[in-house]
């Protein structure tokens, strides 16, 4: 059975395509407009197993805000049409990433109720020409748009790029452990029987 989804968004601010497969093998063809995205999201392919697609064009010209943002939304979207009715796999995924002097922890469940529990103190407010607080409004944007619950917590960091690195990778490990396939999960992993 493939689980992927094509989802694409079109606004006044943005314009988004996205293709997932979460049984991939890492490939990914990244274009949002924004390099220190694009690395991020490429990160997130290789290290969670995906196959990632996306193209986005948005008024970066403006801001990043609006970009990140929606970007978050439709990949959140396309998280939760690839799970599918979530049967056989194992809803919870959890990682403690570290790269060099930055040790980031991600815990997610895909239980259907959104909330970011965010915990990040970036050691500097901007990487290059993003702020760094955008990144809260891509997870929270995903995580409502995914029926996820998700914590991101920053233990030490003493450089804004691998702080998010970390994060990123650290996401990617989570979510493919919490989207794997396990065959002693019946039906989906809830006592109620529904997610």
């Amino acid at each position: 059975m493939s689980r992927n989804a094509e989802i694409r968004r079109t606004t006044g601010e943005t314009d988004i395509f996205v293709r997932l497969e979460l049984d991939g093998s890492g490939k990914a063809a990244i274009d949002t407009g924004i390099p220190f995205l694009d690395h991020m999201l490429n990160l997130f392919a290789r290290h969670g197993f995906f196959d990632l697609e996306i193209k986005a064009k948005g008024d970066i010209e403006v801001d990043y805000h609006h970009t990140m943002e929606d970007l978050g939304i439709v990949l959140g979207q396309a998280i939760v049409k690839a799970a599918g009715d979530k049967k056989g796999i194992r809803r919870y995924g959890n990682f403690l990433l570290p790269m060099d002097e930055t040790l980031v922890m991600i815990a997610l469940d895909l239980s259907g109720r959104a909330g970011l529990y965010y915990d990040v103190t970036p050691p500097a407010p901007m990487i290059k020409d993003i702020d760094a607080r955008l990144f809260y409004e891509f997870f929270q944007a995903l995580c409502t748009n995914a029926g996820l619950n998700m914590h991101i917590r920053m233990i030490c960091s003493g450089e804004v790029h691998h702080l998010f690195e970390a994060v990123f990778k650290g996401f990617a490990k989570a979510l493919d452990q919490a989207t794997y396939v396990d065959p002693r999960v019946e039906g989906v992993l809830s006592t109620k029987g529904s997610l």
